[in-house]
């Protein structure tokens, strides 16, 4: 059985685990603890405890529970104290103060939900992710991050505060994979978060593993505008320290212009202007069901189809 490592958090490492978890893999999902917002934002804060949001989600993607169940680890509170935060959330902090550990927290939480495959934190410190600006603004936190409109403008650094030692768990999945998958997701709130832990970027240049990064379909405006196939690879390597990827996994299908026009003041699409040949376009689009259209926040509105996504790197397993 081939060995799948992910490496990424939010609704990115969601997608692709929800279509891979269909296939007989051995599926390992690496998630960023920078998260700062929301309801894992007052948990931290509050209990003490690791980001339980980016965890919840892939713990959910990989469930083989009910829909009842699945459903319940994803319930937000809409009123009183409990207000703004999701029940999976609240189960994973509980865990992990009953446990005393939030990687045992994560592993009864994949008990209870059947999961098929493994979730790992990328490190169990306590973290916050830190970006200072070319006009030495500092943003404080992945969520100051990811509603900056500045970032385009350029920065002189991002870190991770304190300077964090990777799980090592992490590093060992990381080593025997077969396959690591980087993306789709936030660049600078999603993936680099992953890259800045210590030996992370170290076991990825070692590994063995094929790599193949998925590209986002939309740019994030005033952080990634305009941004091609190559600025990606470039920061990417920037961190990693060498541009590692075997695989680029690019979409070539046009998403409706109305949609588009939607989406506008969020964002652009992605310019895949990559020739080499290791890019594989493909039609990766989710539908939109009818109906549904104003019931979506926009960012959602272009987003990636789990099932397409999860053939095209199923392809790409079936030749290792």
């Amino acid at each position: 059985m081939k060995k799948i490592v992910t490496l990424g958090g939010g609704t990115g490492n969601f997608t692709v685990l929800r279509g891979l978890k269909n296939y007989d893999v051995d599926i390992s999902a690496i998630v960023s603890m920078a998260d700062d917002g929301g309801s894992t934002g007052i948990l931290r804060d509050e209990l003490g405890v690791l980001p339980p949001g980016d965890v919840r989600q892939c713990l959910v993607a990989l469930s083989d529970s009910s829909r009842l169940m699945r459903s319940l680890m994803n319930y937000r509170f809409e009123q009183g104290g409990l207000g703004g935060h999701s029940f999976g959330n609240l189960l994973l902090s509980a865990l992990e103060k009953v446990t005393g550990s939030f990687e045992k927290a994560v592993e009864e939480a994949g008990k209870i939900l059947f999961i098929k495959g493994k979730v790992i934190p990328v490190t169990t410190h306590q973290v916050r992710l830190k970006m200072i600006l070319k006009n030495c603004q500092v943003l404080e936190g992945e969520r100051e991050i990811y509603l900056s409109q500045e970032i385009e403008k350029g920065y002189s650094s991002i870190y991770l505060e304190p300077y964090p030692k990777a799980n090592p768990q992490a590093i060992n999945e990381i080593m025997n994979a077969d396959l690591i998958i980087v993306g789709p997701g936030g660049l600078h709130t999603s993936l680099i978060p992953n890259l800045l832990v210590e030996g992370v970027s170290d076991a990825l240049r070692q590994s063995d593993a094929k790599k193949v990064f998925i590209v986002n379909l939309m740019n994030r405006r005033g952080q990634t505008s305009r941004f091609k196939v190559s600025d990606y690879l470039a920061e990417l390597e920037r961190f990693i320290g060498e541009d590692i990827f075997d695989y680029i996994l690019v979409n070539d299908q046009e998403p409706p212009k109305e949609l588009i026009q939607i989406y506008a003041e969020e964002g652009d699409l992605v310019v895949s202007d990559v020739k080499d040949g290791r890019v594989r376009p493909a039609s990766l689009l989710g539908e939109l069901k009818p109906g549904a259209k104003k019931d979506l926040i926009k960012r959602s509105l272009i987003r990636h189809d789990s099932k397409k996504l999860a053939q095209e790197l199923m392809n790409i397993v079936d030749h290792l």
